[in-house]
């Protein structure tokens, strides 16, 4: 029996994801679906860079602003709803596209990750937030290098949430997150997951980086920020993103707006590498040349959407 295809086109930031899909979506009747951890939230516009109504150009988007930023929102909740979407967008006879940065959403989703540590132990999540204010997260990081050095490879040591994580999932399942997302990859999948990614010279990337950070700031950034810590009095995880808590470090005088700008670009930077080093280890990815006219990378995507079609139907279109 034949499985749905969903396109996932992804890639670092600031790589041209979305105009891209946006071109896609035009040419198979499709609907896009985000996978940026980020682009959840609700009122958090300019420092996620989320596309406007002006960019989708008429093309339903989901998975954006669907979250209040004083709310905890899983690897596992993206799933279950990005899931549930994909089957609607199926059901109507569209093809779903997946577009994001997010590396962890996007394999829980062509992975079809089983999650079994649904629920988050609020005791033991702070109990670990008050051992990184007594012992400092490096402490914690080496402690998930000793449990599942093959998920840490993949993260830095600065990635307090994902080292949280790894330490909660082997708390409260007895398993590593390698060994659960070795055991959910082998059962049957529901649709034919075709990935492509976007590359880019370093030197581009990393321009485009800066340049986007500086229209972000133009945007109001900082104001936006302000408008936040008005509006919501906790922040469980959306205030680690970037940028954001740059400027939260600002607003509270611990650095000065030049030195916030610099840290907003060159944690960007290295963000942007860990995603393509993250997107390198899946070796059945599409690499599209970011350099390439986008015309032409549409036809590429079209074509192999074409030719798996074709397999599909047993040679009929």
């Amino acid at each position: 029996m034949k499985k749905p295809i969903v396109i996932v086109i992804a890639g670092p930031t600031a790589s041209g994801k979305t105009s891209l899909s946006v071109e896609v979506a035009k040419k198979i009747k499709g609907e896009i679906l985000s996978a940026d951890s980020m682009q959840i939230y609700q009122d958090m516009d300019i420092g996620t860079a989320k596309v406007t109504e002006k960019e989708m150009q008429g093309i339903p988007h989901h998975m954006i602003s669907f979250v209040k930023p004083d709310k905890r929102f899983s690897v596992a909740d993206f799933q279950k709803e990005a899931m549930n979407i994909i089957h609607d967008i199926v059901k109507r006879g569209k093809t779903p596209i997946v577009v994001g940065g997010t590396g962890l959403y996007i394999d829980a989703l062509i992975y079809e990750t089983e999650f079994h540590e649904e629920k988050t132990n609020l005791d033991y999540r702070n109990f670990l937030e008050q051992r990184v204010e007594k012992e400092g997260l490096e402490t914690l990081a080496q402690e998930a290098e000793t449990i599942d050095h093959e998920a840490m490879k993949k993260i830095s040591h600065n990635d307090k949430k994902r080292i949280l994580r790894i330490l909660e999932i082997y708390k409260q399942t007895g398993k590593t997150k390698t060994q659960l997302d070795k055991e959910s990859r082998q059962k049957e999948k529901k649709y034919q997951y075709i990935v492509f990614a976007i590359d880019l010279p370093r030197d581009i990337l990393y321009e485009r980086i800066n340049k986007r950070v500086d229209i972000m700031l133009q945007q109001g950034l900082i104001q936006e920020v302000e408008n936040l810590k008005q509006k919501y009095h906790t922040f469980p995880t959306a205030m680690q993103g970037l940028g954001y808590k740059e400027v939260v470090e600002y607003l509270n005088k611990e650095i000065t707006q030049e030195e916030m700008m610099e840290k907003i670009k060159q944690e960007t930077r290295r963000y942007a590498k860990r995603q393509l080093t993250w997107f390198r280890k899946n070796k059945e990815i599409i690499w599209l040349d970011g350099l390439r006219k986008q015309e032409d990378n549409v036809n590429i995507i079209c074509e192999k959407i074409k030719k798996e079609g074709m397999m599909d139907r047993g040679g009929q279109q």
